[in-house]
């Protein structure tokens, strides 16, 4: 079995001075989706910001696509985030920009220099996410599921081992939910790529069911060992 794309171990969460989270234990592997549910305030986002590197991680031991959480500074958080992709419920395209140009962006502001490579690459994630023939549209001229789908092409611009998504569906009808969904586990399954999905939608869930964590209590439960 090849090391695990997350692992954490007795690891306590703090937002400030706040502990979040405690005693942590979990591990995602290569190609695994996985939900993350929980109320509001539960300590969801905390969690996914631990894992981009958002909050430091000061207690337990953490790892994520092989950056060791406890090494983590602003020097080195860029480098960790090229290996994860993040979905936001809220899309946070650049609006004054056609899809291209907000690919383009990405990729210039983590490194890529060859425009034919640049381009291939655009072109290679519009693909996956059935958006080909889309890049000269403005964000604004979109669908909201056009827009999720554009938000998921610019997570997978570097070739993520992970993807953090952050209520992907909260915005969106059931029926491009469905897409969204269908276009998530796509991506696991033929892309090796692990999934961490932030959700509140238990129709969602009972329509695409996987691995469950629930955050409750300050604790993490995984369905894997605890009935959901």
């Amino acid at each position: 079995m090849s090391e695990p794309i997350v692992f954490l171990k007795d690891v306590n969460i703090y937002q400030g001075s706040n502990l979040i989270l405690q005693d942590v234990n979990i591990s995602v592997n290569k190609a695994e989706f996985v939900y993350l549910v929980g109320k509001t305030g539960t300590g969801k986002s905390s969690l996914l910001k631990t894992l981009y590197g958002d909050l430091p991680l000061r207690e337990g031991e953490g790892f994520v696509a092989g950056y060791d959480l406890k090494k983590m500074d602003w020097k080195k958080v860029p480098f960790l985030r090229r290996n994860l992709g993040v979905i936001f419920q809220d899309f946070q395209l650049l609006t004054d920009r056609n899809v291209h140009e907000n690919l383009r962006f990405v990729l210039k502001a983590t490194g890529w220099k060859d425009e034919k490579l640049i381009e291939e690459k655009i072109n290679d994630v519009l693909d996956k996410v059935g958006l080909r023939s889309k890049g000269f549209k403005m964000p604004f001229e979109m669908s909201g599921g056009e827009q999720q789908r554009v938000d998921i092409a610019r997570a997978l611009l570097n070739s993520p081992k992970l993807i953090l998504a952050d209520e992907p569906t909260g915005n969106l009808d059931p029926e491009t939910s469905d897409e969204i969904m269908q276009l998530l586990f796509h991506i696991a399954r033929d892309y090796g790529t692990s999934v961490v999905m932030a959700t509140h939608d238990y129709i969602v869930i009972n329509r695409y069911p996987a691995r469950m964590l629930r955050t409750e209590r300050g604790k993490v439960f995984d369905s894997a060992t605890v009935p959901a």
